[in-house]
């Protein structure tokens, strides 16, 4: 098994799931307690590193979802040497933003984004803990268009293949652990 194998091995024995989560019928992977391992940790922020460096060239933002793409987005953006964006829940940021409403699982929310956060024609690659109907990464790809961004790959920890969310947007999308 290669050393990246490991990593993501890893990563999914700590995905802990709780049925009926938020609500009856919907399945939650809890990625908390990889946060609890540095190992582990510090293993999947490595493998998204090496993805991106990899295939997502010339990438200039990391777009990080509310909330638990903010867990993984600045310290990747770090790494790379290059800028940390947040995509929020509507009424969370200051300033002029972009506003989508979108669909969950389980209901529906709006998102925003900071209208100067991104500049037209920036190499983004937008990121978050989940995939599952698609409906936040989609938002997050439209905000995206809206700033004139260039979308180079959309990046999950985890992705609910059944649910099929990367048919709802056009960009390639990485999952490291799939259901």
């Amino acid at each position: 098994m290669c050393s990246e194998d490991r990593r993501i091995a890893r990563v999914k024995e700590l995905i802990k799931d709780y049925p009926d989560f938020p609500k009856p019928g919907i399945l939650f992977r809890d990625i908390f307690p990889v946060l609890q391992d540095a190992k582990a940790l510090r293993g999947l922020v490595d493998a998204i590193i090496d993805f991106i460096k990899a295939k997502c060239d010339g990438v200039e933002v990391i777009i990080g979802l509310d909330s638990r793409g903010f867990l993984f987005g600045p310290m990747i953006s770090e790494a790379l040497g290059i800028s940390f964006v947040p995509i929020r829940k509507a009424g969370k940021l200051p300033g002029e933003t972009y506003k989508v409403e979108y669909t969950l699982e389980y209901g529906t929310d709006k998102c925003e984004m900071q209208k100067e956060s991104v500049k037209p024609g920036q190499k983004v690659v937008i990121l978050d803990d989940l995939l599952a109907t698609g409906g936040t990464m989609k938002a997050a790809c439209e905000l995206a268009e809206v700033a004139q961004a260039h979308v180079l790959c959309c990046v999950v920890v985890i992705e609910l293949t059944d649910l099929q969310g990367r048919k709802r947007f056009k960009y390639p999308c990485h999952a490291f652990v799939q259901y």
